[in-house]
């Protein structure tokens, strides 16, 4: 299943460079909400700026080690305000405030940066430890997630978001079409295979809303009483969808033991959940039938 997880706090390390022309690194800031600098020694206050800052942020404050930033709104990924922070021996530290590009409308910044400047620091080497650990786990976590998605019904889910259904065993039993208020537009398929041992269901997804952008944030297929959730693949043609009618599919695989209980055949339900806000956006109820 597609899920989201519990949100951390979005905590980054920044190494700088020994070089006299230092880089100026992003810090990502999203509206409403602090972002926090972190250094190794205190800021000067007097001599830390940020240029066309005016009626965008609030002042930029330096609190002892720490230098505060905070946006009034959202910025766009082209908004890059140039930000300099001086410590207090004198060292200019130049740094890019922008925002990360958007592919959901999920707003995601940095809420602490710890910004070191020698690397052979024991601060320094430890955070580099836990960077390298956390990767590493990141990594651990994508192989396990591909080696359970390499399955048949992963395949045949990522055909029929790519509209190969004819190179499918599935068949179209019925349809239906959901507008949701947001002015997204999906038409419903759903399919049984031949042998009739796997049931398929095609969201064909057209955001109709000419400002918001609309993305997936979760699907859920449970047992019709809401109770018990089953098994089932899940592929979609892109990950988010863009104002103005862009269009795309997502698809779901199931086997036909997920309508299987030891009280006799379950009907199910099989839900789409909006990311950003979790509201529902489209359904579909299945019965065993389908396969008959």
């Amino acid at each position: 299943m597609a899920g989201a997880k519990e949100r951390e706090p979005n905590e980054r390390n920044i190494y700088l460079s020994d070089h006299t022309n230092r880089e100026a690194h992003d810090v990502y800031v999203v509206g409403g909400i602090v972002t926090v600098l972190r250094l190794e020694q205190p800021c000067d206050s007097a001599r830390t700026k940020m240029l066309a800052w005016e009626g965008r942020f609030e002042p930029v404050e330096c609190v002892g080690k720490r230098v505060l930033i905070e946006p009034l709104r959202d910025l766009e990924p082209e908004d890059r305000l140039m930000l300099l922070v001086t410590l207090a021996d004198g060292t200019e530290l130049p740094f890019t405030v922008t925002s990360q590009q958007k592919t959901t409308d999920d707003r995601t910044g940095d809420q602490q940066v710890n910004v070191f400047r020698d690397r052979e620091a024991p601060k320094a080497v430890l955070a580099s430890l836990y960077d390298s650990l956390r990767r590493e786990g990141q990594l651990k976590e994508e192989v396990e997630r591909y080696r359970k998605e390499d399955s048949v019904n992963h395949a045949l889910a990522g055909l029929l978001a790519k509209g190969a259904t004819k190179e499918t065993p599935f068949r179209e039993r019925y349809a239906a079409l959901f507008k949701s208020p947001s002015g997204v537009e999906f038409r419903v398929s759903v399919l049984a295979s031949r042998n009739r041992d796997k049931a398929a269901v095609v969201f064909k997804v057209k955001n109709n809303s000419p400002t918001e952008p609309w993305s997936l944030m979760e699907a859920r297929l449970l047992t019709d009483d809401g109770r018990e959730e089953r098994p089932f693949a899940l592929r979609a043609s892109q990950e988010y969808w863009g104002p103005g009618g862009q269009s795309g599919q997502i698809a779901v695989v199931l086997d036909a033991s997920a309508f299987d209980s030891k009280t006799g055949p379950d009907r199910l339900v099989l839900e789409l959940f909006r990311q950003g806000d979790g509201l529902r956006q489209a359904w579909v109820h299945l019965d065993r039938q389908l396969l008959r």
